[in-house]
């Protein structure tokens, strides 16, 4: 089965679009992108181990891609924690959960703070309770620059993520990137998201304020089913200091590094990735997946 596009309930029924892939009876593994992405960011990965015998449930978190706006902007790394604690519930048994950055946070408050217990296992992309102040500015001042006067065109969008990612070649207008964008009744091209998700960030002073930091080391700190840390080895959010906080918050944490990757760990280099988290993955769950 491919890419099978379902909905879930998440916090309140709030509803949530996925992608599955796999065996109806594989080994469940959730997957939670970052801020601004969609579920497709995970298609090569949930190939991978959907091919090894997992079932992948790729969600588009609230506010984002196909699931639902919550229309009294409740767009808390608390509401995303609840909406992944109420789909884990709903699975006959225990998911593993793979989060990039903002999915990654939710990850973390779900597990740590809102429901422990709800998962088999917790993976994190370049995210730690540490925050690099300025690389986090850099990612909101992306999101917020056109979040509500949009784009004239998809070729006015793609000049503006490749200024964004220098690093990559220069990306052109594709039917891909249509996906991230939507056209309305003034022509005009916007992202997918809600824009009120970034104002709200942006209010709370972002998860590299005090207060961020504060909660998420000591959701961190109860942690106590298998953890894995990835981060992107030129990553401007996590740095080395930071993985070495995480560590003495979860001594237990197997940790890898991607050489080459920047905070968008996922497309920059998807390969290393990907093996990255299948071997974790069937070192934690194997035993679990022939049972």
């Amino acid at each position: 089965m491919i890419d099978q596009s379902i909905t879930l309930a998440g916090k309140a029924g709030h509803e949530i679009a996925a992608s599955v892939d796999g065996p109806e009876l594989g080994f469940p593994v959730i997957l939670a992108h970052g801020g601004g992405q969609t579920r497709r960011a995970w298609r090569a990965v949930t190939h991978r181990l959907a091919s090894h015998g997992f079932r992948t449930i790729a969600v588009d978190m609230r506010g984002h891609g196909e699931s639902a706006w919550a229309s009294d902007g409740a767009y808390d790394i608390s509401d995303f924690a609840a909406d992944l604690v109420e789909i884990a519930a709903a699975m006959a048994s225990k998911p593993a959960l793979i989060g990039a950055s903002l999915g990654g946070l939710a990850g973390v408050i779900a597990e740590g703070k809102c429901a422990p217990g709800s998962f088999g296992s917790l993976t994190l992309v370049d995210v730690t309770p540490q925050m690099e102040p300025r690389g986090v500015a850099r990612v909101v001042g992306f999101m917020a620059a056109h979040a509500r006067d949009g784009f004239a065109s998809v070729e006015e969008a793609a000049q503006v993520i490749s200024d964004y990612l220098p690093h990559r070649p220069s990306r052109k207008a594709s039917a891909g990137l249509a996906h991230y964008l939507r056209r309305k009744d003034d022509e005009r091209f916007y992202w997918h998201w809600d824009p009120a998700f970034i104002e709200r960030v942006t209010q709370q002073g972002g998860v590299s304020s005090d207060h961020g930091r504060t909660e998420l080391s000591a959701a961190a700190a109860c942690l106590t089913l298998p953890v894995h840390l990835i981060r992107g080895g030129s990553s401007d959010l996590v740095s080395l200091e930071a993985v070495k906080h995480f560590q003495g918050l979860v001594p237990h944490m197997a940790y890898s590094d991607i050489a080459n990757a920047t905070h968008m760990v996922v497309g920059d280099e998807n390969d290393a990735f990907g093996q990255s988290i299948l071997e974790f993955l069937l070192g934690i769950h194997e035993a679990e997946m022939k049972s």
